[in-house]
């Protein structure tokens, strides 16, 4: 976790690009992320229409293949112990939730109407997860998921662990790490360059729009766009 959140200008820059545009942007920061930090598989997308989320993870892995081997009792001070941790600061948050049954992940789900709401209550934006969703019409208003499956039932659905490492579909994320989301899927955009994407994903969108422009233009041939390509690296 960055010694400093993120204002609410910097988070809004951010959340005025779209989520491919930022795996762009981190090519030019951090060349060496090329290949992780980003989710790798289709993940449903339950509102498209709402805008990129920017926030900080609040990580937790659940079950619910088979009950909970704790009581009832312990189950809920888990809950309960999550829902604390969701609300501390920084904020904005978003729900990271990886769900551990191997093979079979959604077959209950921990995100529907009362989840959904609870977690927008607490601040927190959306959730992105390998597990289910459900109650999509019921969703709260502006609450983004990203979800692995869509099913019926929360079947035995429990709180494995809160704030540990998680990996969602090929994303590995911490607690607290600064994570950007939309329709297409999630990224972890490191700390200490953060305050650099914008201004680097408008680099990659000069570079691109030469490209665009060759590609689109009367008559273009393989030729005029290789030239674009060429052209196109150039731009600073």
């Amino acid at each position: 976790m960055a010694e400093t959140a993120l204002n609410a200008d910097e988070l809004a820059a951010l959340r005025a690009l779209d989520t491919p545009t930022v795996c762009n942007a981190l090519e030019i920061c951090l060349p060496e992320r090329r290949s992780f930090g980003f989710t790798t598989r289709h993940l449903h997308c339950v509102r498209p229409e709402l805008p990129p989320m920017v926030g900080y993870a609040k990580t937790v892995t659940i079950r619910a293949l088979r009950p909970s081997a704790d009581g009832p009792d312990i189950q809920r001070k888990k809950r309960v112990a999550y829902y604390n941790y969701v609300a501390t600061s920084p904020g904005p948050t978003i729900s990271v939730v990886q769900d551990l049954d191997d093979g079979q992940a959604g077959f209950g789900c921990f995100w529907g109407e009362v989840n959904s709401n609870v977690h927008k209550t607490l601040g927190c934006l959306g959730t992105i997860t390998n597990g289910g969703v459900r109650d999509l019409s019921e969703f709260a208003d502006g609450f983004q998921a990203l979800a692995g499956s869509v099913t019926p039932s929360h079947a035995n659905v429990h709180v494995v662990d809160v704030g540990g490492e998680v990996n969602v579909v090929g994303m590995i994320v911490k607690s607290g790490d600064l994570v950007h989301a939309d329709m297409h899927g999630a990224v972890v955009i490191p700390h200490e360059v953060a305050n650099d994407v914008p201004d680097a994903a408008a680099l990659m969108m000069r570079r691109e729009a030469v490209v665009l422009a060759a590609a689109k233009a009367t008559g273009a041939t393989v030729e005029t766009i290789t030239q674009a390509m060429m052209e196109s690296a150039k731009v600073k």
